[in-house]
């Protein structure tokens, strides 16, 4: 029997794929036809930005049928089971590194799952850091700048980007690795260069990597001080390990070796007047903004500070990360898991900031 084709123009798409899921039919059984007249590709349920909107981002986001990936040369598709919500996800709906004309945008940087082959793995995000599978030509770029993420049933990357999962980590543990945790772990141990024994300040417990960087410190021996306007979760910073944990721009009992800012203006001026002489500040993010009152410029030079700007990591460094949890017990602070169809929810609470961790959403 010939199965219904939907059509073609994107408003009317998406009104008969609603009316097959009310008619019943799976994600499996549903087809799209390529634009271009290609073959027909089969569809996926997915989590996407189909609109940019700068002031309110979720006005664009959708959950619904998108074309599940083509397989070719250098690339692997891999079944997603879990994957994990950042901050980056809602850049992306403001339109930040993702423009109008590549839109729709399946969302989500992280995941782990299953190969073709089977096997458990864990996915790098960044795409083109060496060339594998895009050609040495292509700038690096995260998952849902060019090429479609993981909130979906199954996601393409290059196969240089798939790398195993440990037994000791749950899908849904593997999945809050690839993009919070990352960055937590160059922060820390590469770019801010602490050893055991240092002193931390982290900056807005409760985000993804500011929680990750108050495990990861406690594990490596640091003596880490947290910061939150929220008492609740200055008292979870403490159950991680932190040493302290005091309100937003509070006088800490030292000065530390090296800061984790993650806030951006808000605490801009704190972190530099809670470094010694001749201490780190790393920064990954601005989530209060980029311009700070008050650059504490006299400050830094004085006191000869280093600012050291951090993104991601590397592919070996995230190999050392899936070593490093498995081998020391340490796990990511997961603060909900959601089903995929849910997502809306998730998405919702990260933009309040009501979360403490993670956000995990599984798919169908």
């Amino acid at each position: 029997m010939c199965r219904p084709r939907p059509p073609v123009d994107g408003a009317d798409s998406r009104v008969w794929f609603e009316a097959r899921w009310q008619e019943g039919v799976s994600h499996s059984d549903t087809l799209f036809r390529q634009e271009d007249g290609r073959p027909i590709v089969k569809a996926m349920f997915a989590v996407y930005a189909a609109r940019i909107d700068r002031d309110q981002p979720l006005s664009g986001l959708e959950l619904g049928e998108r074309p599940a990936p083509e397989a070719h040369p250098g690339w692997s598709t891999v079944t997603v089971k879990a994957a994990s919500l950042n901050h980056h996800d809602l850049w992306s709906l403001r339109g930040v590194g993702l423009p109008e004309d590549r839109l729709p945008m399946i969302l989500g940087c992280d995941a782990a799952g299953v190969d073709e082959d089977g096997n458990e793995v864990v996915l790098h995000s960044v795409i083109g850091q060496t060339g594998h599978g895009v050609g040495p030509e292509e700038p690096r770029s995260i998952l849902t700048e060019r090429y479609p993420g993981t909130f979906a049933e199954q996601v393409a990357v290059p196969t240089w980007n798939v790398l195993p999962k440990p037994k000791e980590l749950s899908f849904e543990e593997a999945a809050c690795l690839p993009t919070a945790w990352l960055t937590a772990y160059r922060m820390l141990f590469t770019n801010a260069g602490v050893r055991p024994g240092d002193s931390v300040l982290v900056q807005g417990a409760g985000g993804g990597v500011a929680t990750a960087a108050i495990v990861l410190g406690r594990a490596a021996g640091l003596r880490v001080f947290a910061t939150s306007r929220d008492e609740a979760k200055r008292k979870r910073a403490l159950e991680l390990g932190a040493v302290e944990a005091l309100e937003s721009g509070a006088r800490l009992p030292q000065r530390v070796d090296a800061v984790i800012e993650t806030v951006g203006a808000a605490t801009w001026s704190h972190s530099v007047k809670s470094l010694r002489p001749g201490g780190t500040l790393v920064i990954s993010g601005a989530t209060s903004g980029d311009r700070p009152s008050h650059a504490e410029l006299t400050r830094i030079f004085f006191l000869e500070l280093r600012v050291v700007g951090s993104t991601m990591g590397g592919k070996d460094e995230l190999e050392d990360l899936l070593a490093f949890c498995a081998a020391a017990g340490v796990r990511p602070v997961i603060d909900e898991v959601l089903p995929m169809d849910r997502a809306r929810e998730g998405f919702e609470r990260m933009e309040t900031g009501g979360q403490f961790g993670k956000i995990v959403l599984t798919a169908p």
